[in-house]
């Protein structure tokens, strides 16, 4: 397959039929451009400002989301979409070059705190992270309004893995996009904090569209069922709003009635490590604790004659995450625990 090398203003999400793209955006050091992969599918009923676009790889060391994107551009049939479908399986095709969460390499930017004022447009804001957070804000935004944003825990957090956004004030946009995380099949759907600058996700919700988050795995690997996780949400979204014909089975967790609902908007929910130290598991993500329970333990070998800091529940409720590499700095997030929450939301 050929994919047409092309500058974000020559792109066509509009006619009929598929068409595979290398989008350019101008290198900040190299004579050259960076090359960010884009496929978009267009229907027989696709109408303006209508349709879904799933991210992979916003931050570059997360795995499991560009791996099941890349599946679906090969399964994806055109005869069988009725809408507009985009898929960006790579989407900072820098961090992504080093394996890195940020953009380390160029302008040492992280994707996902880059969607702020004057993004790609102001000189002191124009590394090539800024403007790929202007790239979609010009090219994306305006033709979708499903927004699927696939991540994993990389190497810091390990998460139950779960499909996520904020609180929403609209009750029906709320609705749609709980009911569209549930579809991912995943153990639990997260409502979580919406108080961080920057946030691809935030910004989408922002402006009305109905858009998802995932942590899919941990470590800087690709878990299998990460990867079907992924897929099947996509999909699922797809056909749901109607954007791809055809019918999709509720699978996993979401066939059997276990997923799980939690929210982690208070601070109360985090715990950051008080020292530099190394974090030891007592107990995995997913399970059901109440406030003041021993979740884990902080080392600190340089006063390897004391016992460990004990890392306990702040609220009672789940386990949604934990720090996965050992090695914490002082004042990262090492335990998080959501307030469970019913159904529906």
């Amino acid at each position: 397959m050929t994919r047409l090398v092309v500058k974000p203003s020559d792109l066509d999400l509009d006619s009929p039929g598929r068409r595979d793209y290398w989008v350019a955006l101008e290198h900040d050091t190299m004579w050259g451009a960076q090359l960010i992969p884009l496929t978009v599918w267009v229907g027989p009923k696709a109408a303006k400002g209508r349709g879904l676009v799933a991210f992979g790889s916003t931050h570059g060391n997360e795995y499991e989301g560009p791996v099941a994107l890349k599946q679906l551009l090969g399964e994806i049939d055109i005869s069988v979409v009725t809408g507009r479908i985009i898929i960006i399986p790579v989407l900072n095709v820098e961090a992504f070059r080093t394996g890195t969460r940020d953009s380390v390499e160029a302008d040492r930017v992280n994707l996902n705190r880059a969607f702020i004022d004057g993004a790609g447009k102001q000189p002191t804001l124009a590394g090539i992270t800024h403007r790929l957070a202007a790239f979609v804000r010009d090219h994306i935004w305006p033709q979708v309004h499903v927004v699927i944003d696939l991540h994993s825990g990389g190497n810091q957090i390990r998460f139950d893995i779960c499909a996520s956004f904020h609180p929403i004030e609209d009750p029906e946009q709320a609705r749609l996009t709980a009911d569209t995380a549930r579809w991912f099949g995943v153990p639990l759907v997260m409502v979580y904090q919406n108080n961080t600058p920057g946030l691809l996700t935030s910004e989408a919700e922002r402006l009305g569209k109905i858009t998802v988050g995932t942590e899919l795995g941990w470590g800087e690997a690709v878990l299998r069922k990460g990867v079907t996780y992924g897929r099947q949400g996509v999909l699922a979204a797809a056909i749901n709003h109607g954007q791809l014909a055809g019918k999709i089975e509720p699978i996993a967790h979401h066939a059997d009635g276990t997923q799980k609902s939690a929210a982690i908007v208070d601070f109360e929910c985090y715990v950051p490590a008080p020292f530099a130290g190394h974090y030891e598991e007592v107990l995995p993500c997913g399970v059901r604790v109440k406030k003041g329970d021993l979740v884990g333990r902080l080392h600190d070998f340089a006063r390897i004659d004391e016992p460990a800091w004990p890392v306990r529940a702040g609220v009672d409720g789940i386990v949604v995450g934990q720090a996965w590499a050992a090695r914490v700095r002082q004042g990262q997030f090492i335990l998080c625990v959501g307030r469970e929450q019913p159904w529906p939301m």
